[in-house]
């Protein structure tokens, strides 16, 4: 039971202070290259990828805090492994072959990446942020193409059967080979044939991969279609608006239902059908071009439940939001010291997932 005399806030501060403390611990908790081969291979039940030693000489040449735990890059491309290299090469041609799928190309070879021919120059600084991420060490990426998602909202939302069967095929079924190689395939150019222009095959597919739902409710045809059917997402489609769905809110709250206390469960549609009424980006997002299928697409951010993947936003490389406070008082970007600011709490900014109705 709860003591009284502590504020429930104070104790989810507690908790979540430990929680972090013991994730900081195993996500670095290799000391050299040899443990962390070992620890990646316990971990995942594969080989680290060629050139991982020089991936770890440049993570702790910068103190990086993240040796060990991979957690969030596996989840996202563990679906990958059930589908032919040559299918996933085929995929990404038709994601960005056509610039009405709102996919953009970067072309990686010899070293050297470039974007694709048919980016909107209103979205190309995503791809000079890409590009900027990796100028450190492009060189060491073997050839191939990349298609990134130029659009605020996520793409790829696969139905919970089809997703379960890709997991299923995807998990290693033998041992791990005691023979390692640590190199790339050679002439890796000659398999992205699709990304040459001159190329007859590269055309865009009879059937577009995606289709436009922007300006549409679409949480129950996308946003929660990865849960499993015995979800209430998929059970219930209607929803009195005029009421508090207290049970969508128990499974990421207090005892009380005052207070959060699994941020991560609480992004999950699967128990919280009433989301379908109150979250923008199901309600009417602005820009929406999805796909139930299984295409290798890299996007900034996703919903739970869909199937992107993700990288770190190029506004951070290409200074889109500056912070740069002034010490004058009578400068407008005068940042005052924290004890002299004002106890007020305002909405500053709009929304982009979604258009308000």
């Amino acid at each position: 039971m709860a003591d009284p005399r502590i504020h429930p806030i104070d104790s989810l501060i507690k908790a979540a202070s430990l929680q972090h403390d013991a994730w900081l611990k195993q996500a670095s908790a290799s000391k050299t290259l040899e443990e962390a081969v070992t620890e990646y291979r316990k971990r995942y039940k594969r080989h680290p990828p060629p050139g991982f030693g020089e991936w770890y000489r440049y993570a702790t040449e910068r103190s990086s805090l993240v040796i060990d735990d991979f957690d969030n890059l596996m989840d996202d491309l563990r679906p990958f492994w059930a589908i032919q290299p040559a299918e996933i090469r085929k995929r990404t041609k038709d994601a960005f072959v056509d610039p009405w799928n709102e996919v953009a190309q970067l072309t990686i070879r010899s070293g050297k990446a470039e974007i694709g021919p048919d980016v909107k120059p209103t979205h190309r600084w995503m791809l000079d942020g890409v590009i900027a991420m990796m100028k450190n060490y492009v060189e060491k990426i073997p050839d191939m193409d990349l298609g990134f998602n130029i659009n605020d909202e996520p793409r790829i939302a696969i139905p919970y059967a089809d997703f379960q069967d890709l997991l299923k095929r995807s998990a290693p079924t033998q041992p791990l080979k005691v023979a390692v190689v640590n190199e790339f395939s050679k002439d890796r150019s000659a398999g992205w044939i699709y990304s040459d222009p001159g190329d007859p095959n590269n055309l865009p597919p009879a059937i577009k991969p995606f289709e436009d739902r922007s300006f549409t409710n679409t949480f129950h045809t996308y946003g929660s279609i990865a849960c499993p059917p015995s979800s209430p997402a998929r059970r219930s489609h209607a929803w009195d608006t005029r009421t508090l769905c207290s049970s969508c809110l128990a499974p990421h709250s207090d005892p009380s239902g005052l207070f959060l206390t699994n941020w991560t469960l609480s992004a999950s549609p699967c128990h919280q059908p009433d989301l379908a009424h109150l979250h923008g980006f199901y309600l009417s997002p602005a820009a929406f071009k999805p796909s139930k299928v299984l295409y290798p697409v890299f996007s900034q951010s996703k919903a739970d439940g869909y199937a992107d993947i993700r990288y770190p936003s190029p506004w951070n490389y290409m200074d889109k939001a500056v912070y740069a406070p002034s010490d004058n008082a009578s400068d407008p970007a005068y940042d005052p010291p924290f004890a002299q600011k004002k106890e007020t709490l305002f909405w500053r900014g709009a929304t982009s997932e979604g258009l308000s109705r």
